[in-house]
């Protein structure tokens, strides 16, 4: 998951970004809203982590703007503008939640898992290569061959599927597919993804999903 922070006050955003690298996400930064708004055009990121005051242009603006052409990727405000109105002002301008400075990073990895988990409706029928899955019959089909699979070895493949073109860490896995959330061997995902290759008759020539050593996986077409 690609995660953007503009936020113009180094510390902060420092923090932010080696927090979040550490929890498996892949994260850019702006030091003002013009940056923040002209990356977030180019680089569509799955999720913004968005000042207030900032320079060149104010978040609130910055929100706006990317409304305008983008109702999807979450937004949310971390700020210290506190008060009733402007947390209204916040959620009617387009941001889809608001964190007052100063928090706690716990709670914003809660948030940020809330927009994960909402963000969005996936399509019924998922692609990969040759690959199709159907997330509603819970069936799987390799070249028209229909595949059997056990329901954790279907999750993992829609995950993987679900964030295509996107580095999957061994952390991210266990815990947005097993939903473990503490310290655990990651191994077994090694198990069941030999078990799905094998079963999904990947080859060197029809290598779907690759493995990024000492990091995770990568679903690409």
């Amino acid at each position: 998951m690609k995660i953007l922070i503009v936020e113009d006050e180094a510390g902060i955003s420092d923090f932010l970004k080696q927090g979040l690298e550490e929890e498996g996400f892949q994260v850019i930064t702006a030091s003002d809203g013009q940056m923040g708004h002209d990356i977030a055009r180019k680089e569509l990121p799955d999720l913004i982590l968005l000042d207030w005051i900032l320079p060149k242009m104010l978040g609130i603006d910055v929100c706006k703007a990317i409304r305008a052409r983008d109702t999807k990727t979450p937004i949310i405000f971390l700020t210290a503008k506190d008060t009733i109105q402007e947390t209204i002002e916040g959620l009617k301008a387009g941001a889809n939640d608001y964190i007052k400075k100063p928090f706690s990073f716990e709670e914003l990895l809660l948030r940020i898992k809330v927009q994960r988990t909402t963000q969005g409706t996936m399509p019924d029928v998922l692609r990969l290569g040759t690959i199709e899955i159907n997330r509603n019959s819970h069936q799987v089909f390799e070249s028209k061959r229909e595949v059997i699979l056990t329901q954790k070895e279907f999750s993992l493949l829609e995950y993987l599927i679900t964030n295509k073109g996107k580095v999957c860490t061994r952390t991210n896995i266990i815990a947005d597919v097993w939903d473990i959330h503490f310290d655990y061997d990651t191994g077994v995902i090694d198990v069941f993804m030999n078990s799905l290759r094998k079963k999904l008759n990947l080859t060197k020539e029809k290598d779907f999903i690759k493995t990024i050593r000492g990091v995770g996986y990568i679903a690409q077409d």
